[in-house]
C-alpha cells in the first residue's frame, strides 16, 4: 500500500504536470487549428448559454479555490487570524456552493451534448470523455465535504495542504501526508489529477487563450481610421 500510495501521489502527479505543460506546447506548435472549444452555439443556444456560464463560473472558482486553499501555508492564514477549523469551513461552505454551480452547469452541457443528434455527430469521443470525468470529479468533491464535516478540526485539510506545497517546492515525502487521509479524498485527488493529464489531448486547451486574454489590459491602444 506504501508503494501504491507513493506511486499515485509522490510520482503520478509529477507525470501529470509534464504531459500537461509539455503537451500544451507541443499541441500549440504542431496543431494551432485545433486549438479551439468546437463552439456549436446555434443548436439548443439557451441551454448552453445556461450551462456554459453556470459550469464556467463554478469551475474557475474551484480552480481559484483550491489553488489558494492547498497552497497557502498554514502560518500565513494562522496570521491573519484565520484558525485552521474556520478555513475548513469556510472551505466546505464556498466550495460546496461552487461544485453545486459548476455541478449544474456541467450537467446541462452533458444532457446537451448526448440528447441533441446533431451535436452528438459532431463531438469528438474526448469532448464526452472529458465531460463525463469533470463530472465525477465533481461529485467526487462534494461528496468529500460530507466527510469533512464529520471532522471540522481541519486535521485531513492540513495534510491535504502539506501534500500539495511539498508537491509544488518539489520536495521529498509528499505521498506520506496522504497515508492516514480517507479514501475519498484520494480518489477525488486522483481524478483531479489526471484531468491535468487529459487537458492537452481535449478541448480544455482553450482555457490557455482565456488566461492569455489578460494581456489585452496592458495593451495599448489601437488606433483605426478610415481610409481617405
Amino acid at each position: 500500500m506504501d508503494y501504491l500510495n507513493n506511486l499515485l501521489f509522490g510520482i503520478y502527479p509529477y507525470v501529470a504536470l509534464a504531459i500537461f505543460f509539455l503537451g500544451s506546447l507541443i499541441r500549440f506548435d504542431r496543431e494551432q487549428y485545433t486549438w479551439k472549444s468546437d463552439s456549436s452555439q446555434l443548436l439548443k443556444r439557451s441551454q448552453l448559454r445556461w450551462g456554459s456560464n453556470l459550469f464556467h463560473i463554478g469551475i474557475l472558482f474551484l480552480f481559484f479555490g483550491h489553488a489558494v486553499g492547498l497552497l497557502t501555508p498554514h502560518w500565513l492564514y494562522e496570521s491573519m487570524g484565520l484558525t485552521t477549523e474556520a478555513k475548513q469551513l469556510l472551505a466546505m461552505i464556498s466550495g460546496g456552493a461552487a461544485g453545486l454551480t459548476c455541478l449544474a452547469g456541467i450537467t446541462l452541457l452533458l444532457h446537451r451534448r448526448l440528447t441533441e443528434p446533431r451535436i452528438r455527430a459532431t463531438s469528438k469521443p474526448m469532448d464526452i470523455i472529458i465531460l463525463l470525468w469533470v463530472f465525477v470529479t465533481l461529485l467526487l468533491g462534494l461528496t468529500s465535504i460530507l466527510f469533512s464535516a464529520q471532522h471540522l478540526d481541519g486535521a485531513d485539510m492540513l495534510l491535504l495542504a502539506n501534500w500539495a506545497q511539498h508537491i509544488v517546492t518539489f520536495r521529498s515525502g509528499a505521498a506520506q501526508f496522504l497515508l492516514a487521509v480517507p479514501l475519498i479524498f484520494k480518489i477525488h485527488l486522483f481524478f483531479g489529477m489526471t484531468l491535468f493529464l487529459l487537458f492537452p489531448f481535449s478541448r480544455l486547451v482553450h482555457v490557455w487563450s482565456g488566461f492569455a486574454a489578460v494581456a489585452y489590459l496592458t495593451r495599448s491602444y489601437q488606433v483605426v481610421r478610415q481610409r481617405g
